[in-house]
């Protein structure tokens, strides 16, 4: 019996030992490995802090940055407010430097070439990093956390939705809701007196109504409840986002997780409730409004095609099935990541378009010329021959998105150890992109760099800059968010019809504080003043 709890004891302290040991190698021993690794290549970087890494350093350099408004107000110099801890240690390290997320190893890759590397010429040995539990429950299981197979297959069914052609059918539906939402403004406001708007709050509404129908066919009502929602989520993932990932927390049944786990559920819920009755439509690939196909009836559709070859397959040879249908759950998980991340990126892209027109009137009413040229001023909605032709207000558009990145940065994991440029990158190795930095480097876009210039795209986007890979706001390569084409469509749209009604300019509430919050957002509000424009006779 002794023996017996002596090698049970010895047991445990083998045990204790070799987990002991194994925390210290992650913890510890293998950062300092790859600090030397790095160091021997001429990377170098603020020290590594045990367990936590750089984090606290991170978040005290953020929130000093953030902790004041820019002075002055109108500056577009906000790349040491928002990316603070990248430009303070950039100074010191240089552009190329290593950084630490607790135990793992970040290296910031701000060079072009490198960049495409990543994600264009190597991009099959890099792989988008798992983000913490809460941001992945927001986001949804979808085309942005998927990989291989199964998100190829995914933007192969989606792609349709997002094809310009078929955005282009949408045109009056969206154009109709920013309409009817203008008529509350112009009952408010006349030639001699102006309306104050918070932009960033009254484009959500916007932005909400266009993914509604793009994604369910339907309005914007039945699709509220799920934006209601995904609002409160934001708030606990925006939180996570900027702390260590502790495996394990989220399962515990804290009052905050207890919280999360009841919103996704009554977001999954909602969502289930929207696919049943689009299930209904008897013609599930079209949304049945100008015929545009919507991304659900897209998904119902490939399920209901794979599910009839399948059977077909089957009955005939007894094979084992080939075609792949798409989960009732990957359906609502591809749901959640485009009502968000639709609606955060377009909404943002709206309210920085319309305070950088504010801003700046000369370029206000160039916009407006060009509009009211070639889209007349009876406020019929633009067409979509119109708006392709909208060259000025698309330069604009490409300068809001150069200076004012919805993602301000974006993450890759290396898959297996990889040759990039000169360097040799470990494996499990995550690569930094800071576009903001990319997008205000003087170096690629000349010393007028941190300065609204549309006049910069005149000859297109690869052209703008010394370099053709330097205008990244949706990322580059396959990857390259599917959603790109909706956000400018709309944002087109929307400012187009706002500059036939309104000329507006900047309210003297407004506080120039661009924050991030997972994507780039006016911290205290867009608060704009509308005066309506003489009506045609």
């Amino acid at each position: 019996m002794m023996m017996m709890m002596m090698m049970m004891l010895v047991l445990i302290g083998v045990c204790v030992l070799a987990m002991g040991t194994k925390t210290m190698e992650v913890l510890w021993w293998r950062p300092r490995r790859m600090e030397e690794h790095f160091s021997k290549q001429g990377i170098r970087g603020p020290p590594y802090r045990f367990l936590f890494g750089n984090v606290k350093e991170m978040v005290a350099l953020m929130l000093h940055s953030s902790s004041k408004p820019m002075a002055p107000h109108n500056s577009h110099n906000i790349l040491p407010r928002v990316l603070s801890f990248y430009t303070h240690w950039k100074k010191i390290y240089g552009s190329t430097f290593l950084l630490w997320f607790g135990p793992t190893p970040r290296l910031a890759v701000a060079d072009p070439d490198l960049i495409r590397d990543i994600l264009v010429s190597q991009a099959g040995l890099f792989e988008r990093y798992e983000s913490h539990p809460l941001v992945r429950q927001l986001e949804g299981e979808g085309l942005v956390s998927l990989r291989g197979e199964k998100w190829a297959h995914h933007r192969k069914v989606l792609s349709p939705t997002f094809h310009l052609d078929n955005l282009k059918m949408i045109i009056p539906l969206v154009g109709k809701t920013v309409v009817d939402m203008l008529a509350e403004w112009e009952t408010v406001s006349s030639e001699e007196e102006e309306v104050e708007v918070d932009v960033s709050e009254w484009f959500q509404g916007v932005t909400e109504d266009a993914i509604t129908r793009t994604a369910f066919g339907q309005s914007y009502d039945d699709g509220k409840a799920v934006f209601q929602l995904q609002a409160q989520q934001m708030v606990f993932a925006a939180e996570a986002f900027r702390k260590v990932f502790i495996p394990g927390y989220r399962f515990l049944p804290t009052e905050k997780n207890m919280i999360t786990w009841k919103l996704d559920k009554e977001v999954k819920r909602n969502l289930m409730m929207l696919i049943g009755r689009r299930k209904e439509n008897s013609n599930p690939t079209s949304c049945n409004q100008g015929g545009a196909k919507d991304l659900l009836g897209l998904m119902i559709n490939a399920s209901t095609a794979a599910k009839k070859r399948n059977n077909s397959k089957n009955s005939i040879d007894g094979a084992s099935p080939t075609a792949e249908a798409i989960p009732i759950h990957d359906i609502v998980e591809e749901c959640k990541t485009f009502f968000f991340a639709g609606k955060q990126t377009t909404s943002n892209l709206l309210a920085w378009t319309t305070v950088l027109l504010a801003m700046h009137p000369e370029w206000q009413e160039r916009a407006r010329d060009e509009v009211l040229e070639v889209c007349g001023s009876s406020h019929d909605i633009p067409t979509k021959e119109q708006l392709g032709k909208l060259k000025t207000l698309g330069m604009i558009i490409n300068e809001t998105l150069r200076l004012y990145p919805p993602a301000v940065a974006m993450i890759r994991r290396a898959k297996a150890d990889v040759r990039l440029g000169g360097y040799d990158i470990p494996c499990g190795t995550e690569l930094l992109i800071p576009i903001m930095a990319v997008h205000h480097d003087q170096r690629l876009w000349g010393p007028d760099a941190a300065q609204f210039n549309p006049s910069r795209f005149a000859d297109g986007v690869a052209r703008a800059a010394r370099h053709p890979n330097a205008f990244l706001p949706f990322g580059m390569g396959a990857r390259m968010c599917i959603g790109q084409n909706l956000a400018v469509l709309e944002t087109k749209l929307a400012i187009a019809i706002i500059l036939q009604r309104f000329s507006f300019r900047l309210s003297p509430s407004y506080v120039h504080a661009p924050t991030v919050l997972m994507l780039l957002y006016p911290n205290y509000g867009a608060p704009v003043l509308f005066r309506s424009l003489p009506k045609p006779s």
